[in-house]
């Protein structure tokens, strides 16, 4: 098992962050790791809170959510077809600080399988992760702006 964490605190309180984290339609614009993500949080938000457990063992073409806490927590599983060949777990947790106002991000991918030593290279996703979550703040933080001279 392979993991990287990377946190950064933003001028944007957690609804704001949750928002500028879930315009997945927007990841090309910014995303500096160049992510395209299509439906992920929608599709799975009803059944995130549903006792039925998420079916991991079809092929997958794309991440599916396996964690959709709104405003707090998003987590989803990426693997390579065969399961436990090379697994990623990618999460971003939002936490509250200064009374609401702002957010502590956690972004963490955690990678499993035979392939994971071979196929991940640690320091370039966390240098990944950090532009990554710099551009988060950006957006957000102008949303906070704009909602605050609104």
């Amino acid at each position: 098992m392979i993991q990287v964490e990377v946190f950064a605190e933003i001028d944007a309180p957690p609804s704001v962050v949750w928002d500028a984290l879930l315009s997945f339609d927007t990841y090309p614009e910014w995303d500096p790791i160049g992510r395209t993500i299509e439906g992920v949080a929608v599709e799975t938000t009803a059944r995130a809170g549903s006792a039925e457990p998420p079916d991991f063992t079809r092929l997958l073409d794309g991440p599916i959510a396996v964690t959709v806490d709104p405003g707090r927590r998003l987590a989803w599983l990426d693997r390579l077809v065969v399961p436990f060949a090379f697994d990623r777990y990618h999460e971003f947790h939002l936490v509250a600080i200064d009374g609401g106002e702002r957010t502590r991000l956690l972004q963490r991918e955690t990678v499993r399988g035979a392939f994971a030593p071979l196929a991940f290279d640690e320091a370039r996703v966390e240098r990944a992760f950090v532009e990554m979550n710099d551009a988060i703040a950006a957006r957000a933080e102008r949303r906070a702006s704009a909602n605050a001279i609104a």
